[in-house]
C-alpha cells in the first residue's frame, strides 16, 4: 500500500465524498468529509459561513481542520472542492498522504449540482466555470488523476485500490 491516508480532491459535484465514503469503508478506514467537519464545528452551513466570514474566512477554518487531522491514519478524507487549489494545503497534503483527483467535465458539474445556493460558489454559473478553469492546473498536481464523468463510485474505488497495491 502507497499510503495510510488518502485525499480525494476535485471540483464541487465531482463525487468525492460519495467515492471517500465506499474506498474508506473498502479499506476498513475512518471516513472525513472536511466541508462536513467544518459545519458541524460551527454549527452554520457553508453557505452561511461564506455569508459570514467570505471565502477567506473559510479556507482558514478548512486550513487548521487540515492540520488537525494531519496526525490521523487509516483515513480517506473528501477535500472541499477549493481545498488542493491553495499552495499551503497542497503541501499539507502532499506530506501526509496520496491526492487522488477526480475529474469532471464542467458539463457533469452543472448537471449533479443545483444553483440552490446550498453551495456559494455555485449560484453564478459563469463565475463557477471560471473557477473551474481556474482550478484544473492545480488538481493536475495530484498524485493520481482519475476521469470521473461518468464512472461508477465503485469503478473508482477499484481504480484507487489498484493503483495503491
Amino acid at each position: 500500500m502507497k499510503s495510510d491516508k488518502i485525499y480525494l480532491i476535485g471540483f464541487m459535484g465531482a463525487g468525492k465524498s460519495t467515492v471517500a465514503k465506499a474506498l474508506a469503508q473498502r479499506l476498513d478506514w475512518a471516513f472525513a468529509d472536511l466541508d462536513e467537519l467544518i459545519e458541524q464545528r460551527e454549527q452554520r452551513t457553508i453557505a452561511e459561513i461564506f455569508a459570514a466570514d467570505g471565502e477567506t474566512g473559510f479556507r482558514k477554518m478548512e486550513r487548521a481542520l487540515l492540520q488537525e487531522l494531519r496526525p490521523r491514519r487509516h483515513v480517506v478524507v473528501a477535500t472541499g472542492g477549493g481545498t488542493f487549489a491553495d499552495s499551503a494545503n497542497r503541501a499539507l497534503i502532499a506530506g501526509d498522504g496520496v491526492s487522488v483527483w477526480l475529474d469532471v467535465s464542467f458539463e457533469t458539474v452543472v448537471k449533479r449540482l443545483p444553483s440552490n445556493g446550498k453551495r456559494p460558489l455555485a449560484s453564478d454559473r459563469t463565475r463557477m466555470q471560471a473557477l473551474w478553469s481556474a482550478r484544473r492546473p492545480a488538481y493536475g498536481l495530484a498524485q493520481l488523476q482519475l476521469p470521473a464523468d461518468g464512472s461508477p463510485g465503485g469503478d473508482l474505488v477499484a481504480e484507487i485500490l489498484e493503483w495503491l497495491e
